[in-house]
């Protein structure tokens, strides 16, 4: 960015966050005549969903939807991106809000960079992939994955040799290695929030054994796994490369648990285990699949029917609370599952790979910055959730998506309508208003001139 341009930029709306809630909001908005900028933390805009494989109840292909919204965003004639951006400041103006913004440095020139690769090619150091969650391998330059958008290279500059490999190979002369941290003021009327969600960490709980048994994986991992554009290009045990004959998934292993802090239900892991369960019967037919459940939770339309068919497909239901997961030793990779039933009774059942159905968590903090605090449950509070939930109780600034509490894409995509339909509003009362007080002024002056 150059130094004319590091000025304070002025848009109409600022959406934080470039997950599929943040894109539906700044199109919305966007659509409508208003200059939106959208700041995303990450090399590029996508969010989860574009990691994922299909969505739930239709089997429709994640990538398939979100990569066209996610080249809406950035062609459109309305929208700025600044990806690899993060807000640090927001204070209040008196045109709406000033945010302060890092951009983080590429070390890659955004302007001349044609996403050619090249660079990749020639980068000698192999590195665990962040985008597979460190199950498939990339290089140290690289475009973020296949269908990032922007198509600009990122180079992790902690874990570069500096051998010029990359600069040399680089049609465009792009790599720049003094790229310094900079920061720049964005402008906007309303600012919508939409700064997603993670999900609980794999080794939460230490009983199921997740981080030192290999081939215990959490349902994002197995989503990588099952995408066309995973780390393998099928499923495979991370720990020995062979494939499972027998899939377990422990339900509830990030949410509904006291002893993680964690007590409200994610809404989403019921579903996205059938969903799983269903994918993985048709890439391994003759593969055991036991789901381990406390509750099937099938809230939305057509959920219930999608229940009903895993279960016909062939998928195992069994109801029990696991309470530990064990192996034998390295040479024999079983898993045990430790487990009381309906009647009270332990059992144990052994499976070759297990997935733990991990719960949403929030992202991120929005009180230092934002100066909204965090509701019970750790996302953003909504101060009337039945009423306006994408409103909260700092005028100006609305949230959508799981910024605001665990919900599915559907639910993410309808709030984000209702964020941008609330944030048009605010911005015509305020505009409205500003209208009157100068016609009001205007009114004295030529009383008082009289």
């Amino acid at each position: 960015m150059t130094e004319a341009e590091m000025s304070t930029l002025q848009f109409d709306a600022l959406v934080v966050g470039g997950g599929i809630a943040g894109m539906q909001a700044a199109l919305d908005l966007a659509d409508q005549g208003y200059q939106v900028a959208m700041v995303e933390k990450d090399a590029s805009i996508g969010g989860k969903m574009i990691a994922l494989s299909k969505v739930f109840p239709t089997l429709d292909c994640c990538s398939c939807i979100t990569t066209p919204k996610m080249s809406a965003v950035a062609h459109h004639d309305n929208i700025r991106l600044f990806t690899y951006c993060e807000v640090q400041a927001v204070e209040e103006s008196e045109a709406g809000f000033n945010a302060t913004v890092l951009q983080k440095p590429r070390y890659v020139d955004e302007e001349t960079c044609t996403g050619c690769r090249q660079c990749e090619y020639a980068c000698p150091i192999d590195l665990q992939n962040p985008f597979d969650l460190n199950m498939g391998a990339t290089r140290a330059v690289r475009v973020p994955f296949s269908t990032a958008v922007p198509q600009i290279a990122v180079l992790d500059i902690d874990n570069c040799i500096l051998c010029g490999k990359c600069e040399k190979a680089c049609p465009v002369g792009c790599i720049d290695f003094s790229q310094q941290p900079e920061t720049f003021t964005l402008e906007a009327d309303t600012i919508v929030l939409a700064t997603g969600f993670e999900t609980t960490p794999r080794d939460a709980k230490k009983e199921y054994g997740a981080g030192e048994l290999k081939n215990v994986i959490d349902g994002l991992m197995m989503e990588r796994l099952l995408a066309p554009t995973g780390p393998y290009g099928r499923i495979l045990r991370p720990g020995d490369g062979k494939e499972p004959d027998s899939i377990a998934y422990v339900q509830c292993a990030g949410s509904r648990d006291q002893t993680l802090g964690v007590e409200y239900c994610s809404r989403v892991c019921c579903m996205y285990a059938i969903k799983q369960a269903m994918l993985i019967s048709g890439s391994l037919p003759m593969a055991d699949i036991t789901i381990y459940y406390m509750d099937i939770r099938t809230f939305g339309k057509g959920y219930e029917q999608f229940y009903q068919n895993a279960k016909a497909m062939g998928v195992e239901f069994v109801r029990g609370k696991v309470a530990k997961i064990t192996q034998d030793d390295h040479q024999n990779p079983v898993l045990r599952l430790e487990m009381a039933d309906e009647d009270g009774k332990v059992v144990e059942r052994t499976h070759d790979m297990v997935v733990l159905s991990v719960g949403m968590l929030p992202s991120y903090n929005t009180e230092p910055v934002y100066r909204i605090p965090a509701a019970d449950d750790g996302f953003v509070y909504v101060p009337e959730p039945n009423m306006a939930p994408c409103v909260t109780n700092r005028k100006g600034i609305f949230v959508t998506g799981a910024a605001a509490g665990p919900m599915d894409i559907v639910d993410s995509i309808v709030m984000a309508g209702a964020a941008a339909m609330e944030a048009t509003a605010y911005i015509l009362e305020k505009r409205e208003q500003a209208e009157v007080q100068e016609r009001n002024a205007e009114e004295k002056m030529e009383v008082a001139n009289v």
